[in-house]
């Protein structure tokens, strides 16, 4: 690959993760349409599958869409950081590197909310959030070895 074609994609890509990191924290954090409001009453799991089988048990009373928002909400914003770690740094990655990472990440937000109050703290997301950066790094697996045979067929 090209230096300054290298250049581009790195630069780029700080600026997406940079730009990804602001909304994470907007999400998690601070969107009221979310309940990111602090209350006297706080909700928590911290037992696996529990809430992933209240919603699918539930979907006719919640809704696809917010069950489908809950759940592969939790798994989509977590790909981007599986996805483009890898693009950042020269270090050498690996599957269960980034699982290890998303998961720490995901543990620490979950525990920032249960201190804050603000969300919830629940194990399922821990789950579907270390999912997320699994299959971002799978889909960067992909993307690279598409990119590298594309690559080699133009010289």
């Amino acid at each position: 690959m090209k230096k300054t074609t290298r250049r581009i994609i790195h630069v780029f890509s700080w600026i997406a993760f940079v730009i990804y990191l602001v909304m994470m924290v907007y999400f998690l954090f601070f969107c009221e349409q979310l309940g990111r409001t602090p209350s006297d009453t706080y909700h928590y799991n911290l037992k696996p599958f529990t809430e992933i089988t209240r919603y699918l048990n539930h979907v006719n009373e919640i809704g696809y869409f917010g069950v489908a928002l809950n759940l592969f909400g939790n798994v989509v914003c977590f790909m981007p950081l599986g996805f483009v770690l890898p693009i950042l740094s020269n270090r050498k990655w690996g599957l269960i590197r980034i699982t290890i990472i998303s998961f720490l990440a995901s543990l620490v937000i979950e525990i920032t909310q249960l201190v804050t109050k603000l969300g919830s703290c629940d194990v399922d997301d821990i789950i579907m959030n270390t999912l997320g950066g699994f299959l971002g790094y799978i889909l960067f697996v992909i993307c690279s070895s598409i990119y590298r045979a594309n690559m080699k067929k133009r010289r």
